[in-house]
């Protein structure tokens, strides 16, 4: 048996275990909050490392991309560097191919167009693959990375405008503390509406749940949501908030929607290869052959 652990930096309260089945293996997969506590985090990797076949790290991203150069968030590289033995990886590496894969899914298997559709990701820097195909689609699309990530009243509204934006801030937020930009810990459960009118005004909200569970106001009826890392409990939020479907990147397993870093972590098990290793085209072949699809969810009418 197959053996994946997540360490997030996230919220303990979101713990999990579960049993699976991917491409004829056997897998358990572990979900350890550490509430914020980067030093616990390294710990736990110390503790495990060698005896697990892959981590994701979770709660925070390990890179980020702008354009074609990758850069290195300081604080999740020293926690990474914790694994001599034993694969990290934060989900960055399928995300780009996964989440691309979502917006065609939607239009050829659903009959879902984003066509002159208002769409607000929440952070799109993290999610440049997205972000490009909602566009391609022809999207009306707000990047709400300043709104949301820094606190600024800036809506972006282009593809070209985020790019430079990524340019110039990567490489200042990559060296600053997690916590600054990204909810960690209990910060994860806790909302805080912030500039709603674009939730208001959007027919689908798409990006990381934490961003969207963090500052969406009390009514996002007959919105569509597009997102992952989605347990039980943010499901019924959702509902009790009026969203009419939910649309996760990844499948659910155990009452859940897989993080990209835990289904990452799967894909470098399988494949067998060291992480630096693996190309967009691997990923891109074994999602397709495990028929790693998007769920599609109706909550409320």
């Amino acid at each position: 048996m197959k053996r994946v652990i997540s360490i997030s930096l996230g919220s303990s309260k979101r713990d999990h275990q579960a049993m699976t089945e991917f491409g004829g293996e056997m897998f358990s997969i572990e979900r350890i909050g550490t509430d914020g506590d980067k030093n616990k985090a390294i710990q736990l990797i110390k503790e495990l490392d060698g005896k697990v076949d892959a981590f994701g790290m979770g709660g925070t991203d390990l890179y980020i991309y702008a354009g074609k150069k990758r850069y290195t968030f300081k604080e999740s590289a020293r926690i990474a560097a914790a694994a001599k033995h034993t694969p990290i990886v934060d989900g960055s590496g399928v995300k780009n191919t996964l989440e691309r894969r979502v917006v065609q899914h939607l239009k050829e298997k659903e009959g879902i167009t984003f066509n002159d559709k208002q769409v607000l990701v929440v952070c799109a820097v993290d999610r440049f693959g997205l972000a490009e195909e909602l566009i391609a689609a022809g999207s009306q699309v707000v990047f709400g990375d300043l709104l949301f990530g820094l606190g600024l009243p800036i809506p972006i509204r282009n593809l070209g405008t985020l790019a430079i934006l990524a340019r110039v801030i990567a490489p200042i937020i990559t060296r600053l503390p997690i916590e600054m930009f990204y909810p960690t810990g209990e910060k994860q459960t806790q909302n805080i509406p912030r500039f709603s009118q674009y939730f208001e005004q959007a027919e689908f909200i798409a990006g990381d749940f934490h961003f969207i569970r963090r500052f969406m106001p009390a009514s996002l009826k007959g919105k569509s949501v597009i997102t992952n890392t989605v347990t039980q409990k943010d499901e019924e939020l959702l509902r009790d908030r009026g969203v009419k479907t939910l649309i996760t990147t990844t499948p659910e397993i155990g009452g859940r929607s897989l993080g990209t870093n835990v289904l990452e972590a799967i894909l470098v098990t399988l494949l067998g290869k060291r992480p630096e290793e693996i190309t967009a085209v691997d990923y891109g072949r074994i999602l397709k052959e495990l028929e790693i699809m998007p769920r599609i969810k109706r909550l409320s009418d």
